[in-house]
């Protein structure tokens, strides 16, 4: 479960007055831009068959084109890439999935802007969300936090490693994709005659 005690015992203070933990300006994203489930995961540093089952099972699903049925391709946006690199972190640091499942909850409900603004810090058990360095240190200083995610950097890291790797457009649904390899070209081949 994400729990925000610092910010709640700031009583009227809002959130976005606390001060931000990352100063610079990040992109904005283009909505009709995706990823195919490969690129995904070379971007997350995670599995096909990872990708798969948090898809099938509701954790992080593609936001731009879900799977519709057999032969489908899904598309993921940048932010589900995104999740997707976070909750492998939080796995790889022993966080279990039940809790992970929590965090993404409370993550789908905030916008990409305040996303970027979030460090996450976790015991092994809970995950807590920080939206500011005095939040940080006060979690710290309490015994909570172990370890941290700073979910702006993790943002650039994801930026950095899609950059170099292609992207499809979601209108582009009825185009065939440009093959990539040796086993698309065959595919592509076949298909054609």
């Amino acid at each position: 479960m994400v729990s925000n005690e610092t910010a709640e015992n700031a009583g009227a203070v809002p959130q976005r007055a606390q001060g931000l933990l990352f100063d610079d300006d990040l992109p904005d994203l283009d909505v009709a831009t995706g990823y195919r489930g490969p690129t995904a995961c070379r971007a997350a540093g995670i599995t096909y068959r990872q990708l798969d089952y948090w898809a099938r099972t509701g954790l992080v699903e593609p936001s731009i084109r879900p799977a519709t049925g057999s032969g489908t391709q899904r598309l993921y946006s940048f932010r589900d890439i995104l999740v997707l690199k976070v909750v492998k972190r939080l796995l790889d640091t022993g966080v279990s999935l039940q809790q992970i499942r929590s965090a993404v909850s409370h993550l789908r409900e905030r916008g990409v802007d305040d996303l970027a603004q979030i460090t996450l810090m976790s015991d092994g058990a809970s995950v807590y969300e920080c939206t500011s360095a005095d939040e940080v240190i006060d979690l710290v200083q309490g015994g909570q936090g172990v370890f941290g995610i700073a979910v702006g950097r993790v943002w650039r890291e994801v930026e950095g490693t899609l950059a170099e790797l292609p992207t499809e457009r979601a209108e582009d649904d009825a185009a065939a994709p440009a093959p990539q390899d040796e086993l698309a070209l065959r595919r592509q081949a076949r298909s054609a005659g």
